[in-house]
């Protein structure tokens, strides 16, 4: 399939956003000529907020053994943190079509900016365990409002063509998801407070920069319903890619929110640690997984990733002990993820019949089950069976998604054609990547 030029989102049923009134729309076939740098400043608004809200994926990983044993709490009730965060996340992307298209893009991002603030200072300030779960789960429900709107608003922001403002977005999701185990981990080493007071003042920041420079969007032509991704569900092809999904995050969560507690360092090495992983999966996710998927095609550069995490995931439970092992398996995890997080989105998109928007929250909120359940069940399985145990269950979890995948093959359409050689990402696919994936950095 040749690859095909970004188009700009239309507003014609899509759910994505208009340029806002005096943008330069961009010639017809533009590729958008204008780099990085001539951006206006809105796009570098709602990036600047982008990163901080794509850091959230690791933020906490360094702190996790701190505020277990600072709150005197057991790896499953630390790990609530996760649960009740993705939990939130994965229910919100059912309405949060619903409420930009009401309301409009620009006060859905605000208002997603301002929970986070609200939430993350509450969590800092918190004396429990239970008082943390409880305001993660506020701050998952502004995150998936940002990052349900934040693609959009930046492509209809930009000045030029979308090209540059999609990279843009893409630099983001890959600075962020880096760089949070690093600020978490220096932040950590003060206090495991610091990380969410830290997010805090800068979330307040971006929340100030979009108010003042990012203009009133005008709202989508069509309003959506809640009952909207249900229906795209009826998609045996869609189904089965966020069944495929939700597993693969079992594992993902898995090794993100169990691994810290037998890797038993400190927090400057477990943020050290988690950063090299972060900057595996952001290379590996720009860079690899559209050379993969040229090479082999979708289906086979997704199966491929699962099988190489889960056998990554098989060390782990092997050499559980060694936390040399340990670490280089979270480090080599990286790449694995990076390939699967862009691949299997794009698939979503080749799949679906279903409006971009719609299928895109659809996809979600199956898939983020997996992570609200993963990281207390890990938990529990350490503490009650073996710390071995929870790398073999989401290495299971992990193939039994490849097993859906393949088995479901003839109902994946385009996906289940397409052979390589040249197999490049749709303009809609690109865009819906980048947003899609963004939701494991939330």
């Amino acid at each position: 399939m040749a690859p095909l030029r970004p188009a700009r989102p239309d507003t014609a049923g899509r759910g994505d956003v208009p340029a806002p009134a005096g943008a330069a729309a961009p010639a017809a076939g533009d590729d958008g000529p204008s780099s990085l740098l001539q951006q206006p400043r809105a796009v570098w608004a709602v990036a600047f907020a982008c990163v901080i809200a794509f850091m959230g994926i690791g933020l906490v990983d360094p702190i996790l053994k701190p505020i277990g044993e600072e709150l005197d709490a057991s790896p499953s009730q630390v790990s609530l943190l996760f649960t009740s965060y993705m939990a939130v996340t994965g229910l919100a992307m059912l309405v949060t079509g619903v409420i930009s298209s009401r309301v409009g893009p620009k006060k859905t991002l605000l208002g997603g900016l301002a929970l986070i603030v609200v939430f993350s200072a509450l969590a800092g300030s918190s004396g429990s365990i239970g008082e943390i779960v409880g305001f993660r789960a506020g701050w998952g429900l502004g995150n998936a409002l940002f990052i349900a709107t934040a693609l959009a608003t930046i492509v209809g922001a930009a000045s030029g063509g979308v090209a540059g403002a999609i990279v843009l977005y893409e630099a983001a999701l890959g600075v962020g998801i880096a760089t949070g185990p690093l600020v978490g981990g220096l932040l950590g080493g003060v206090s495991w407070r610091g990380p969410f007071f830290g997010v805090a003042v800068l979330m307040a920041v971006a929340f100030a920069a979009i108010a003042v420079f990012l203009p009133e969007v005008p709202k989508p032509a069509r309003a959506t319903t809640p009952l909207d991704p249900f229906r795209a569900l009826r998609h045996r092809g869609l189904l089965a890619m966020a069944v495929t999904a939700l597993l693969y995050n079992v594992g993902f969560f898995t090794l993100l929110a169990y691994t810290p507690f037998p890797l038993d360092l400190g927090i400057y090495a477990v943020g050290g640690i988690f950063f090299g992983w972060g900057v595996c999966l952001a290379l590996s996710s720009v860079f690899l997984a559209p050379w993969l998927q040229r090479r082999v095609g979708t289906l086979p550069g997704v199966v491929l990733a699962l099988v190489l995490f889960a056998a990554d995931l098989v060390v782990m439970a092997l050499f559980t002990d060694s936390k040399a092992v340990l670490a280089a398996c979270v480090v080599v995890a990286g790449v694995f993820l990076g390939i699967n997080n862009t691949l299997v989105t794009e698939g979503v998109m080749l799949v679906s019949t279903a409006e971009r928007s719609t299928a895109s929250a659809a996809y979600s909120f199956v898939r983020f089950g997996g992570g609200a359940v993963a990281p207390w069940l890990a938990g529990r399985l350490g503490e009650s069976i073996s710390p071995h145990v929870p790398f073999w269950v989401g290495a299971g979890a992990v193939l039994l998604g490849v097993v859906v995948l393949v088995g479901s093959r003839r109902h994946l359409g385009r996906l289940a054609g397409g052979g390589g050689h040249g197999e490049a990402p749709t303009s809609h696919g690109r865009t819906e990547v980048a947003a899609v994936s963004a939701g494991e950095a939330s």
